[in-house]
């Protein structure tokens, strides 16, 4: 009965992550929110003291839903709150994003990839998820800073690979990631001003 009843929490959480996200992003499109590092600035500071708090959930919902490249929300909190305060913010939205994808991927299975991801992506990595060494390959990935990460936070979802040792994966290995996109490119766009137009 507790495992019955667990299940059905798990159920409505699911829904309900799934609807707020979907909304948020419909949101977002209509109202341009995502067509560059200037409108997302622009809508996080409105919010004051819970810019933050605001931001660290926009860049979980993005990496939920992939529909701005990463290295747009990554600057924009580096620009935003400064280095540091920046690399917290992208470090804890983006954990928290990536939880929720593989806890998407847990309970809707392939089927969310094939919506969520295209044919070329699926095809390089999808033989990944039967190969046995996949937590080997998968914690590889996840330290380097040009992995598909997103796709990848999925796929780990529909392998046998446990929660916990997804969630040590990526606590480890996502800061090396995080910094390289972060620091990296606010260091091009200060030293190289007209790639920010």
């Amino acid at each position: 009965m507790k495992r019955k009843n667990t299940r059905k929490v798990m159920n409505v959480t699911m829904i309900v992550i799934t609807i707020i996200t979907l909304c948020f992003v419909v949101y977002g499109v209509k109202n341009n929110l995502f067509s560059s590092q200037g409108s997302l600035e622009t809508f996080v500071v409105k919010f004051g003291i819970w810019a933050p708090l605001i931001f660290m959930i926009f860049q979980a919902i993005q990496v939920v839903f992939p529909i701005i490249p990463g290295g747009i929300s990554l600057l924009a909190g580096v620009f935003i709150f400064g280095p540091v305060n920046g690399f917290i913010y992208n470090y804890i939205g983006i954990i928290t994003g990536s939880a929720i994808a593989f806890l998407l991927a847990k309970y809707y299975g392939t089927p969310l990839l094939e919506v969520l991801f295209g044919k070329k992506l699926k095809s390089k990595y999808l033989k990944w998820a039967d190969n046995k060494k996949f937590p080997k390959l998968f914690a590889i990935a996840i330290f380097m800073p040009v992995a598909p990460d997103d796709f990848l936070c999925y796929l780990a979802g529909t392998t046998n690979m446990r929660f916990r040792s997804f969630l040590t994966t990526i606590l480890l290995g996502k800061p090396l990631s995080i910094a390289a996109y972060s620091f990296g490119l606010n260091v091009a766009l200060t030293h190289l001003p007209f790639l920010a137009h």
